[in-house]
């Protein structure tokens, strides 16, 4: 049952740590879920623990003794705050490795923090032309963890079957990310939650959003789609990031489709419809991304 207090309903039903809060009287129609499931085609379940884990007897890890930092990097500070927000390798940014279940530091180790959960007062909203959005209710310092696109993991065959089967008036939720692990090795991971998902579906693009979206490894191998304040971000602003992956003149791990990639494909995918883009910014590109620019 759906929660009160005296801003709205708790559209979470108290899976969230915090409420996530909706003044509305009608509410959209989805289950929510706080974390990535396993949804058609994929063959791992996403809360199976298959990384492995550090020694650490320490409150917090440090690099200088810690596995997990010293084999993929130290990507926060002390206080959680994401430390490089570009992450940039050659164009791309890399994953962000977090302790697991299997580490033995506290759950108090400031490498735990896409894994705390939701932490920040958000609100869901209606906007004045872009249909569902979400807000925050507090000030969000730059590099701060703010919530996950969670979501059903699907392959790639469903993603691209249910897109094609969507009518045009409808809402595209599947987000496509693809991994580079070298020169020959590429991951692709695809999350649908416009049936089960989290907060972040309610996400909506902005040509000059507020934040990114980096791939965070917790206990699988499976990636969390997070979402970090790329800027500070003032109480009662729009939470936005961008559907094509652009993040000034990076991609965080090539988010599919880039622009160039949507518009070679919009004249062979005739059942996708593009939308207008109505972000309002200077460098609004006019039309939202296809969010699958693999279809062939």
């Amino acid at each position: 049952m759906n929660v009160f207090d005296k801003r709205g309903v708790d559209l979470s039903n108290g899976l969230e740590n915090v409420p996530v809060l909706c003044e509305q009287l009608t509410f959209p129609t989805f289950q929510y879920c706080s974390d990535n499931i396993q949804g058609p085609g994929c063959p791992i379940d996403p809360s199976e623990v298959s990384l492995p884990g550090c020694s650490c007897l320490s409150r917090s890890c440090c690099t200088e003794s810690c596995l997990c930092l010293q084999t993929y990097g130290q990507a926060y500070d002390s206080a959680g705050t994401l430390l490089n927000l570009s992450r940039a390798d050659s164009g791309y940014c890399s994953p962000v490795f977090e302790c697991n279940a299997l580490c033995t530091c506290s759950d108090a180790c400031s490498n735990r923090v896409v894994q705390r959960g939701l932490q920040l007062r958000l609100e869901v909203y209606r906007t004045m032309n872009r249909g569902w959005g979400a807000r925050t209710l507090q000030r969000i310092p730059r590099g701060t963890f703010v919530c996950e696109y969670a979501g059903e993991v699907i392959s790639f065959e469903e993603a691209r079957r249910r897109q094609l089967a969507q009518r045009s008036e409808e809402n595209n939720y599947i987000i496509a990310v693809r991994e580079h692990a070298g020169t020959s090795s590429i991951t692709e991971t695809f999350v649908d939650p416009a049936q089960v998902g989290n907060v972040g579906r309610f996400l909506n693009h902005s040509c000059q959003p507020n934040l990114i979206m980096l791939p965070v490894r917790v206990h699988s191998v499976i990636p969390r789609l997070a979402l970090f304040a790329e800027r500070d971000i003032d109480a009662q602003e729009e939470l936005t990031f961008d559907y094509s992956g652009g993040h000034g003149n990076q991609r965080p791990a090539e988010l599919l489709p880039t622009q160039s990639d949507a518009a070679a494909q919009a004249s062979r995918t005739d059942s996708l419809q593009r939308k207008a883009c109505h972000c309002g910014t200077n460098d609004c590109t006019h039309f939202l991304p296809l969010d699958l620019s693999i279809l062939n």
